[in-house]
């Protein structure tokens, strides 16, 4: 019952010891793991994995014309290759050479390894881990206009505020708020304390709503933001959620954006496609791209103890580290990475995710089944923490991911017991005592038992609030 792999005609399992020579110049590779369905011989597991190679490279179900004019030449020249074989656990790597794919088309590459093989009835589960792309097409894509220099630069950092994260609140409740209503906090976030705080967020289910229109809230925010940038001095950034299923609409959103001295587009990179991201990158009228990835556990989440390699999967998915190096490369500025600890999937990938964006090459980690990536100068991303945080956990999220960072605390800030300007003020302290002053959270509420900081330690504590 198994003669009809995908694996019959061509040989896709590569010899004992093989390794893609020249990887970054002639190949890319994926890091796999599968689930054979019940009805499937554990012994069959590699001639599984030869069907996934085959599958998503140049096979087909069964033995096809082999005469003149067929393919099939091309095809065994071109057909990609299975290394690094763990019978164990069901892990395995393909190697695909680079010409298989058109250079800089993401919805080209995808529906290969990402395709198909997801139908295959021999596989239960199937997990993309990670995957290395090479310098022809890392170099094929846009990749940030900005990045986190160039965010840097827009905003006129100084010496001493290049050494600060950028910190920013989505307003809560959610969806509730007018435009009006919308415009009064970005005021009251933006003028609270010493006048330093960074951003002001959409969240991602805002886009344009008969209470809040997007134009309104566009031009009402911009409004506050200029107004303060004129009397401060001080840049600030409105990540503005553009994010549309017609990408017209989206452009119209850009441009509007632009003609009322805003900075930023923020996009729901995932729910709006790789195809639209690509397009709004190219078109772009020289505004930061904030990526938003609402709807990613849909495609990323794996509940099976196999998501660290070991162990069942549960089902099929591709991991939040392979989105983040697609979305670095379609030229997004920050993207969301998650916490540390924050969210019941979360088991630590979010630092390796960090890595992989603000890197200029990642070395391979095996803890994540990474597979590293060399960037060729492709510019930086801002990682993004956020999900249950709040002022308390600074010197946490710091640790993880370093200074450049965009940090966003929602509730954390607007849940301050004594109201919104001192949810600002406590992160603002926190910030100043980690990084200007050398001390923990801890230390200085230890210092100040009076601060804003202080209150919200003691509603919060020091770690953050899991997300259920």
């Amino acid at each position: 019952m198994y003669n009809n792999f995908m694996a019959v005609q061509l040989n896709y399992i590569a010899p004992p010891g093989w390794q893609p020579e020249n990887p970054d110049q002639d190949y890319l590779v994926i890091q796999f793991k599968i689930e054979l369905a019940d009805f499937v011989d554990k012994k069959k597991f590699a001639d599984a994995a030869a069907s996934v190679a085959a599958e998503s490279s140049t096979g087909t179900w069964t033995k096809v014309d082999e005469g003149p004019q067929s393919g099939i030449k091309m095809a065994d020249d071109m057909k990609a290759i299975v290394f690094d074989v763990d019978e164990a656990n069901f892990m395995f790597k393909v190697a695909y050479k680079t010409d298989l794919f058109e250079a800089d088309n993401m919805s080209g590459f995808l529906a290969g390894p990402a395709g198909n093989i997801g139908g295959m009835k021999m596989v239960k589960g199937l997990r993309m881990f990670d995957v290395r792309f090479p310098e022809k097409m890392v170099k094929a894509f846009p990749g940030p206009r900005y990045g986190i220099e160039g965010v840097r630069d827009l905003l006129e950092h100084d010496d001493n505020q290049r050494k600060l994260p950028i910190l920013g609140t989505v307003p809560k409740p959610k969806v509730g708020r007018t435009a009006e209503e919308q415009a009064v906090l970005a005021r009251r976030l933006w003028t609270a304390g010493d006048g330093s705080y960074d951003f002001v967020k959409d969240d991602e289910n805002l886009t344009s709503l008969f209470f809040n229109k997007f134009d309104d809230r566009a031009r009402l925010v911009h409004q506050v933001q200029l107004e303060i940038e004129q009397k401060t001095g001080k840049k600030k950034l409105y990540l503005c959620n553009l994010s549309h299923s017609n990408l017209d609409v989206m452009l119209k959103r850009a441009d509007l954006i632009k003609e009322t001295g805003g900075r930023c587009m923020m996009i729901d990179v995932i729910a709006t496609g790789f195809a639209a991201v690509h397009t709004m990158r190219l078109k772009n009228p020289e505004l930061v791209i904030h990526a938003h990835r609402a709807m990613h556990a849909f495609i990323t989440r794996e509940s099976g103890e196999g998501i660290e390699g070991h162990g069942a999967l549960n089902g099929f998915s591709v991991s939040m580290l392979t989105l983040a190096k697609i979305f670095r490369l379609l030229g997004v500025d920050s993207l969301h990475t998650g916490s540390p600890k924050a969210k019941m999937e979360d088991y630590g990938e979010s630092e390796e995710i960090m890595r992989v964006l603000t890197q200029d090459e990642v070395m391979p980690n095996p803890k994540f089944l990474s597979l590293g990536q060399k960037w060729f100068g492709t510019k930086r991303v801002w990682p993004v923490a956020s999900g249950g945080l709040h002022p308390g956990v600074m010197d946490t999220v710091l640790a993880k991911f370093g200074r450049d960072c965009y940090i966003q605390m929602g509730g954390g800030v607007l849940g301050h017991p004594q109201g919104v300007e001192r949810g600002v003020e406590a992160a603002l302290e926190a910030r100043r005592a980690v990084i200007v002053q050398g001390l923990t959270v801890k230390e200085f509420v230890t210092k100040n038992p009076d601060s804003a900081l202080a209150s919200a330690v003691s509603l919060w504590g020091t770690e953050p609030k899991l997300v259920y």
